[in-house]
């Protein structure tokens, strides 16, 4: 979609790093900006390539060994043709190159500089390694996440990977570029994880601090212990997912679970939730996952099924949106967010050299 979107006319140097680095340039790409990845030779040996790494579709590599002085030099040359650089390295690696922002904005003063670090650019852990999971442990996240006596457990790489980094490095790029047009002068955007992931634990620590949420986990309204925000088993082994908090929404699901609200034990009082929840999960386990998918269609109740991975692609609402695309012969997530057609600016090409273009993988 390079070019087509609202990006259109923003070029975007990305040195290839893994998981919310190239998330984001995927994004953006996705939006129309020109992003150029810069990719070591060869890829990296630990993680060779294959057709579905899809964080890395949509836009066009460049083989250049950054330890190189002449690749070094031409990555330079690039950037300053760049309205944002990416970069996902541990702090410090880019300045020993000669390719930190100050370095590349000597050049290009309008620059902005995206670092996408686990742990930020200072702080006594930002040299450290680490992963969501480890970024998640210091938030406040990971401990809420789980069943009540049970382990943390994590939410894939979700929360700090994608949603604290590479989002918010993406805010964080696109509000300094509005700056940069502006003003001709580029930020560095610093985008650490474990910001990320606190920042969205905001409405979480709210909660917290007044009273209407407690620090345990498996015992508050969003993490499965309101008997109206949980996951049910059904008959045939698989689950249903209940979001009937609002009061109408929860009136639709005792209709379709046939209870009368006035033979049921108050949801009101935090006391009754595992009585209520009970009742619940018996009355759900009693019919199959298809049978409460018909149940409950078209109605206002907030229950749907929880599908796998190898059935979401196929649901009638992905594919009346076109939520999932197939590629390589497998199904993989489509473009978020929509856009409305509109008549853009054409894309900024990339203005490579002949030495450029033969580095082109």
């Amino acid at each position: 979609m390079s070019g087509a979107g609202p990006l259109a006319g923003v070029r975007v140097l990305e040195f290839a790093a893994i998981g919310p680095a190239p998330f984001a340039a995927m994004l953006l790409a996705q939006m129309g900006a020109q992003v150029l990845r810069i990719e070591r030779p060869g890829g990296d040996p630990l993680r060779p390539a294959t057709p579905h790494d899809y964080l890395n579709i949509g836009r066009p590599t460049l083989a250049l060994d950054l330890k190189q002085e002449s690749d070094r030099a031409m990555a330079a040359d690039l950037a300053v043709h760049a309205d944002i650089v990416i970069e996902g390295f541990r702090p410090g690696v880019m300045e020993r190159l000669s390719l930190g922002p100050d370095d590349l904005r000597a050049a290009n003063a309008a620059l902005v500089y995206g670092r996408m670090t686990g742990w930020g650019q200072d702080g006594p852990l930002a040299p450290q390694p680490g992963h969501d999971i480890n970024y998640l442990a210091l938030t406040g996240a990971l401990h809420a996440i789980g069943e009540a006596g049970g382990a943390p457990v994590p939410p894939l790489n979700l929360v700090a990977d994608f949603g604290g980094g590479a989002m918010f490095l993406i805010a964080g790029v696109l509000a300094a570029v509005i700056e940069a047009r502006a003003t001709g002068r580029g930020r560095t955007v610093d985008a650490a994880m474990v910001d990320g992931a606190a920042a969205l634990m905001t409405l979480q620590y709210g909660l917290l601090a007044d009273g209407k949420a407690t620090d345990r986990r498996g015992d508050n309204g969003l993490d499965g212990a309101h008997p109206c925000y949980a996951t049910y088993a059904t008959r045939d082994g698989k689950y249903v997912a209940v979001g009937a908090l609002e009061p109408q929404f929860y009136a639709a699901l005792l209709d379709g679970l046939g209870f009368a609200a006035a033979a049921l034990p108050d949801r009101a009082d935090k006391a009754n939730w595992p009585a209520l929840k009970a009742l619940f999960a018996k009355r759900f386990a009693a019919e199959t996952r298809a049978h409460w998918e018909q149940a409950f269609d078209g109605t206002a109740a907030c229950v749907t099924p929880v599908l796998s991975m190898t059935e979401a692609p196929t649901h009638p609402h992905a594919a009346a949106r076109g939520g999932f695309c197939e590629h390589a012969g497998a199904f993989r997530p489509g473009v978020a967010p929509r856009f409305s057609p509109a008549d853009g600016p054409q894309a900024a090409i990339w203005p490579l050299t002949d030495a450029q273009r033969a580095r082109m993988l």
